[in-house]
Formats: C-alpha cells, sequence, structure tokens
C-alpha cells in the first residue's frame, strides 16, 4: 500500500502536466488571428468598397 501512494506521490511530483499551456496556446492563437482578420478588413475596406460602387454602376 505504501509503495503505491509513494508512485502516485511521485507521478505527481514529476510528471510534467501541459494541459493548460496548450489552451493559453490556442487562445493566443486564435486572439492573434482575429486580430489580422481585423487589421485586413480595416486595411482593405476602402478598396472593396469602391468596387462594388463600380460593380453597382456599371448594372445600372
Amino acid at each position: 500500500m505504501n509503495l503505491f501512494i509513494l508512485k502516485t506521490w511521485l507521478e505527481a511530483k514529476f510528471v510534467k502536466d501541459e494541459q493548460g499551456a496548450n489552451l493559453v496556446e490556442y487562445i493566443l492563437l486564435v486572439a492573434f488571428i482575429a486580430l489580422a482578420v481585423i487589421v485586413a478588413v480595416q486595411f482593405l475596406q476602402g478598396k472593396v468598397k469602391g468596387k462594388f460602387s463600380d460593380a453597382g454602376n456599371s448594372l445600372g
């Protein structure tokens, strides 16, 4: 019984648990992608508006 407790304690002490670290990495990755999309939309907003305006004028 004591060996089981010692084994469990040693595993808990020395085995690295990186589950939380993975979650933080994924959150940072999603935040970076969202930021890149927002910047791209802001940068291309005028160009896209102009293209839609040109298409509307050519149809009318």
